[in-house]
């Protein structure tokens, strides 16, 4: 039992909207605005047991209102004591919720004394923000008499309706009733009569949730021990009702009004109880049990006629005829669609065949047919303002972007062609496809090819499978919702074939476009319009794709990125994105251009950049450790009140307590603090950089290093990564004349290996490589040639002239210079001839050091879409024949040069 409460004169106002709460009832609000948290601090934190404060429930105009109009058509006037409200202005009153200050708040006159029976205070992270948690108990009714809305929170002055005294309310209308009053108000027919009622409905409702949830036992014994007017409330507060009905609850301060308002509200959460339960046990009774389904549609039919709506328009097939008509399907389809609903109409529920059908239906009525991408006016100047912005460097390929949206904006309908990009990963072949959807204002979608060895991922499954599904490209569709995204069909390169199909030749009448106007999926089996989506493909290697797919497409080559726009791309890029990905900003991690700059050169030697990218994250989790660890953050929790009622116990261990946020009353920012607050920006230095990165992976010394013995040369090749610097040694050792070749080589390099052992045996007196009695280089001798890094597989002709070079320095005894790489394919008659891949292997070069570059005569010309400064840091070589190679390799021109002039 709690002790007698008496009310001070004041009392400090917390402001409710739209809520009530009712004496003997608990509430969990939590405290985050200025006026609110000053409010607990001062009258509840600060006093302890000794505080308390009014709960006073605000509504809008609007709703004051409605609830008005509701009252004089005589909603409620039976059974509610209405009072008038008292309006204030928020330009004299504090603003709710944040809203305008032309606004009309509207103040209930009547609230409900509370006090805290636990406190929890909390610092927001990383706002710092204070906030509080509060359990309140409502104790008794009040009457405002004058409402003060000045200073940090309202206050007003209060005159008491009801009081608690030994846990028993003594309720009066305007007046203090003594015990002798109250005993003569329990004694009076009409009350008792009241409290019979409301006993019967209360103990019928406990008994049916005893049933159901086995927790009516506590509720039991309330009901024996507190007096029915203080129940009502109890009761009422357990329920979900309006705000108005909340209202007339706190207003009806006479205990037989209260009692018959309670007794109608509990009524009528019972009989709600009772149709829900009526509903079931008619479902029971119908419904089969070997079907989920059948259950559910059951359930809606019961529900339907004890409504009394029984809508034929809203049944399910209905619905599903009506989505159809609306998918704006050509003429032949609907036909065939008309025919497959019909078939579907006939069948029941049961049915094996229902539900594919049905799904397929469904597919039919969410495809795209006709709706497509509103196509705005094209600005090239911002589209390619847009490509400049998203991609550094790569101007060939924005070039060629740029005028095909060109032609898109001069005739909107033509069929361009399809574009592919080829290139290394990491270098922008994906984000240049979503900024062509950018720029012409159309959905884009991705669709994955990287695996795919089932023809039916294209073309899509028979509908007589089972798990039969559409192809992928119709299913893009269906998802994006348009007949023309942007598609990007990404790593064309990496579909294989089996015993299931291939792939690559379903996607010939994809990319087609004199075929494309009428592909046909499997699933589908009907015609479908591709001719409107612009497809787009990528790919690592242009050789796996097979050459009637690459005639269907553009290629548009992506090499890889220099140092110098690598750094661009750090820092005008991937620096600021790995910096809102980890949550921090300049303020608490600065990256200079220096030690980008030793990033790139000691620990990336990629053509792409997302190596670059996983390093500077690296250096970006190191931040935020720091930041985190200096991270302040206080919470702090007390008891005012142990709880000792038993309904609240039910209600905290039954999850079912109430939260509810205070309304804000505004915040003051400048008050915020920021916990993560750190004393100075952490700076990245060559220190820093070897402690989070690890010790240097390269250096400039490499090339100098293996290339100081005789028989060691290095070429330049080039691979799905992009160009790549090719160490290659060889050596002689005692055997017959064999030729040893390792490092997981393939047929092509196998063999050209074989050709640059038969062109130096045969030139051994021109080279001058052995004595002149000497007539087999070979004899007596096995020679052996590795190729580094044995684990990556190699082949290719364009290693022909590194070979001949390392058998040279082998037999020569000279050393080939370490600053000169070299690439290009051999003949059997020393024709140097030209290869691919040459932009990506200059570029291999440059990053790894290389000073001189030998190319073949013939590939000059793919020298232009090197980059100058690349250029200008490199020495180009050119060589017709091997002679030319080897007068390029060697300190001094030839070997065998040196010779004739010694005998000169």
């Amino acid at each position: 039992m709690a002790e007698s409460v008496e009310l001070p004169g004041r009392l400090a106002i917390l402001p409710f909207r739209n809520k009530v709460l009712l004496p003997g009832a608990f509430i969990r609000i939590r405290c985050t605005s200025q006026s609110s948290v000053k409010l607990v601090e001062q009258e509840l934190w600060q006093r302890e047991e000794k505080g308390l404060i009014g709960i006073l429930p605000v509504q809008d105009a609007a709703e004051t209102t409605s609830m008005d109009s509701m009252l004089s058509q005589g909603v409620g006037s039976e059974s509610c004591e209405r009072s008038s409200n008292a309006q204030v202005s928020t330009s004299d009153a504090h603003k709710v919720d944040g809203k305008n200050p032309s606004e009309v708040i509207h103040w209930h006159n009547r609230g409900v004394a509370a006090r805290a029976l636990h406190l929890s205070r909390g610092v927001e992270k990383p706002s710092g923000r204070v906030t509080y948690i509060v359990v309140l108990e409502g104790l008794c009714r009040f009457n405002i008499e004058e409402l003060n809305t000045r200073g940090p929170y309202c206050t007003a002055k209060i005159s008491p309706l009801e009081m608690t005294k030994s846990g028993y309310f003594l309720i009066s209308i305007f007046y203090l009733l003594t015990c002798s009053e109250m005993e003569q108000v329990e004694q009076d027919p009409d009350f008792v009569t009241l409290s019979r009622q409301f006993k019967a409905i209360a103990m019928e409702l406990i008994y049916i949730l005893e049933q159901k949830q086995k927790t009516g036992g506590r509720i039991k014994v309330l009901l024996e021990t507190l007096p029915f007017h203080k129940l009502a409330d109890i009761f009422v507060a357990s329920f979900e009702i309006s705000f108005e009905e909340q209202l007339c609850m706190l207003d009806s301060v006479d205990p037989k009004v209260r009692l018959s308002k309670a007794t109608e509200l509990v009524d009528r959460h019972l009989q709600s109880i009772r149709v829900a339960e009526k509903i079931t046990q008619k479902v029971e009774g119908q419904l089969s049990k070997s079907q989920k389904e059948y259950l559910l549609r059951q359930q809606m039919r019961a529900i339907k006629e004890e409504l009394g709506d029984n809508d034929d328009d809203e049944d399910d097939l209905a619905s599903l005829e009506r989505k159809m008509q609306n998918a704006g399907m050509p003429s032949n389809i609907w036909k065939h669609a008309q025919r497959e609903l019909r078939r579907l109409k006939k069948m029941q529920p049961q049915q094996p065949g229902y539900n594919s059908s049905r799904v397929y239906l469904d597919l039919l009525a969410d495809l795209p047919w006709q709706k497509a991408s509103e196509e705005q006016e094209m600005d090239l100047k911002a589209a390619k303002d847009h490509l400049d912005c998203d991609h550094y460097g790569l101007v060939k390929i924005k070039q060629r972007i740029f005028e095909y949206l060109a032609v898109r904006k001069l005739k909107p309908d033509a069929r361009g062609p399809v574009l592919c990009f080829v290139g290394p990963p990491g270098v922008g072949k994906t984000s240049l496809a979503s900024s062509i959807a950018a720029a012409l204002g159309r959905k884009f979608i991705r669709i994955s090819l990287g695996g795919v060895k089932d023809e039916a991922d294209i073309r899509g499954h028979r509908r007589t499978y089972i798990g039969s599904m559409p192809g992928r490209l119709i299913d893009g569709l269906k998802r994006v919702g348009v007949c023309n995204p942007v598609m990007l069909l990404d790593e064309i390169d990496k579909t294989g074939s089996d015993v299931r199909g291939d792939p690559a030749s379903a996607l010939l009448e994809v990319l087609d476009p004199e075929q494309n106007k009428s592909f046909n999926d499997h699933y589908l089996n009907v015609p479908f319009d591709l001719s409107k989506v612009i497809f787009v493909a990528t790919a690592n290697r242009m050789q796996p794709i097979p050459p009637p797919l690459l005639d269907r497409m553009e290629v548009i080559e992506l090499p890889g990125y220099t140092a110098e726009e690598k750094l661009r791309i750090a820092m005008q890029h991937l620096i600021p994105r790995v910096l809102d990905q980890h949550g921090l900003s300049s303020a608490f991690l600065q990256i200079p251009e220096d030690m980008v700059k030793l990033v790139i050169q000691r620990y990336t030697r990629e053509a792409g950049v997302r190596n670059l990218e996983r390093n500077l994250a690296a250096l970006a989790r190191a931040a935020a450790v720091r930041v985190a660890e200096r991270e302040q953050a206080v919470s702090v929790s007390k008891d005012v009140h142990k709880i000792t009622s038993p309904l609240l116990d039910n209600r905290l261990a039954e999850g079912a307590e109430m939260e509810m946020e205070v309304i804000p009353i505004g915040v003051n920012n400048h008050e915020i603090s920021n916990a993560f607050r750190i004393a100075s920006p952490l700076v990245v230095d060559e220190a820093m950089l070897e402690k989070i990165l690890g010790p240097p992976r390269f250096d400039d010394r490499e090339a100098a290093d293996r290339v100081a013995t005789p028989g060691v040369s290095v070429g330049l090749v080039w691979t799905a990564f992009g160009g790549e610097v090719q160490f290659v040694e060889a050596t002689s050792v005692v055997g017959n004349g064999e030729l040893h070749l390792t490092g997981q080589l393939g047929d092509v390099i196998k063999e050209s290996a074989q050709i640059a052992l038969t062109w130096v045996r045969a030139r051994v007196a021109d080279l001058k490589l052995a004595a002149a009695e000497e007539t087999d280089l070979l004899q007596g001798k096995d020679i052996h040639i590795h190729f580094p890094a044995g684990a990556v597989p190699k082949d290719g002709p364009s290693a022909g002239v590194t070979l001949v070079t390392a058998l040279v320095s082998l037999f020569s005894q000279k050393n080939v210079r370490a600053d000169t790489a070299m690439t290009g394919e051999m003949t059997l008659r020393g024709l140097v001839l030209p290869v691919g891949g040459v932009k990506d292997k200059v570029l291999a070069a440059h990053r790894y050091g290389i000073k001189r570059v030998i190319l073949p005569e013939r590939n000059l010309k793919d020298l232009v879409e090197v980059p100058a400064a690349v250029l200008s840091s490199l020495e180009i070589l050119v060589a017709k024949r091997m002679e030319d190679v080897l007068e390029h390799a060697f300190d001094g021109g030839y070997p065998w040069r040196q010779h004739q002039h010694s005998k000169l």
